[in-house]
């Protein structure tokens, strides 16, 4: 590090300028801080999803996610979990010092690229770092290309080092990482993990239904009912025995939807417990933590807020997880990323009103299409699932380490 000219330099230039104000911060939680620097902020859905998996096998952790200084923090939606999402500091060291001072962070996952030199060398002197899905297109700033020597110095303050493809493996060797540092490549993307169910409500609900077709439609916008109910009565046409399973978005649109179903079907209301007979047409819940036993009895899902506009709509990787094939209607504009990639594999399908809705479930009830389209969603879901698993395994050691030393 002595030996880098340019990276002396830079430091020399940050240290010349204005210190920065006091950030806003907010207050630090209890307990162990990961910290996640998302150096692409368009990939923060795959960002969330690991957030997630290190939350859940590690009780009591908090992530906390930063952006570089132009990035857009509307995609963070996760408000179920324990995250806390900010920008980074200034790269004056007054500006570094604070912000690792306040955090006191146990690891650092650092996403994609945009280096920020005195940022990674000051928490490089405390705590463990780890960069993933590094790309190309995240070394292209100026300095990356005339000071290489300072590019190199802050790459080798990374443990572990993984490229989203075997391009970026490239660059980053030839930028001087040390090859014993790298991981091998892959891509972080968002992965999904299985939603819960109790057992004993899924051997009740089987049994309950007695080898009957069924369908869910979940996140249904009050304005999606009539669709729903519409493509219900269609496909039901084709197979008369077939059970929708109806849960709706907002509890203000279950009155709505009881009045509108009740004139033409037999409604059964699960949160009553009530379970469906022979003589069943639609299921009602109103629990979106249900979500995991319904995915597991649905062949097909239909993914609701989907075909209004302004709605953030469904995480499609939560049915695709659970082995149920998904339709969705054309405004999924928040999880598009996630939609594309499995419409692209052949397990999700677009629909655009009642008949196309229908149509489909009648098609795809089919056990043989229902389990082609869940195969092929299957295998979306294990993409980047090595990564994920060595990340956290890295993780995991790094924050058992710094509990050792606290």
């Amino acid at each position: 590090m002595a030996g880098s000219l340019g990276l002396a330099a830079y430091r020399a230039l940050v240290r010349r300028s204005d210190a920065p104000g006091p950030d806003p911060m907010g207050p630090r939680p209890n307990g162990e801080v990961l910290w996640i620097h998302a150096g692409e902020p368009s990939n923060m859905l795959a960002i969330q999803d690991l957030a997630a998996r290190l939350i859940r096998s590690r009780p009591g952790l908090h992530v906390l996610i930063t952006l570089p200084p132009d990035g857009n923090a509307a995609a963070l939606t996760r408000d179920d979990l324990p995250l806390t999402l900010t920008r980074a500091p200034s790269e004056h060291e007054t500006g570094v010092t604070r912000f690792l001072d306040h955090w006191m962070p146990g690891a650092v996952i650092w996403v994609w690229g945009g280096l920020r030199p005195n940022l990674i060398l000051e928490a490089a002197a405390r705590i463990p770092l780890f960069l993933i899905d590094a790309d190309p297109k995240g070394f292209t700033r100026r300095r990356d290309r005339w000071l290489p020597d300072m590019t190199q110095t802050v790459l080798n303050q990374f443990t572990k080092a993984s490229a989203r493809s075997a391009e970026g493996q490239t660059r980053l060797e030839q930028m001087g990482l040390d090859r014993e540092r790298l991981l091998p490549a892959s891509a972080l993307l968002a992965g999904g993990e299985p939603l819960p169910c109790a057992d004993s409500d899924l051997a009740e609900l089987t049994a309950a239904l007695g080898g009957r077709p069924v369908w869910f439609a979940t996140q249904v916008h009050g304005a999606e009912t009539a669709t729903v109910l519409a493509a219900h009565a269609k496909a039901r046409r084709m197979s008369h025995r077939l059970l929708l399973i109806l849960q709706l978005a907002k509890p203000d649109d279950v009155a709505p939807a009881l009045a509108a179903t009740e004139a033409d079907f037999n409604l059964a209301l699960w949160d009553e417990g009530q379970f469906p007979d022979e003589n069943t047409d639609v299921l009602i819940s109103e629990d979106a933590s249900d979500r995991g036993l319904f995915f597991r009895t649905a062949p097909v899902s239909f993914l609701g807020s989907s075909l209004v506009p302004d709605s953030i709509g469904c995480d499609p990787l939560d049915a695709a997880a659970l082995g149920s094939a998904i339709l969705y209607g054309p405004k999924v504009r928040h999880f598009l990323p996630s939609y594309t990639r499995l419409a692209a594999a052949g397990a999700a399908r677009i629909v655009n009103d009642t008949d196309g809705l229908g149509t489909a479930v009648s098609r795809l009830i089919a056990p043989d299409q229902a389990a082609t389209m869940a195969h092929a969603g299957w295998d979306v879901i294990s993409k980047g699932a090595a990564l994920t698993d060595s990340v956290s395994d890295l993780v995991q050691d790094a924050l058992d380490q710094s509990m050792g030393r606290a």
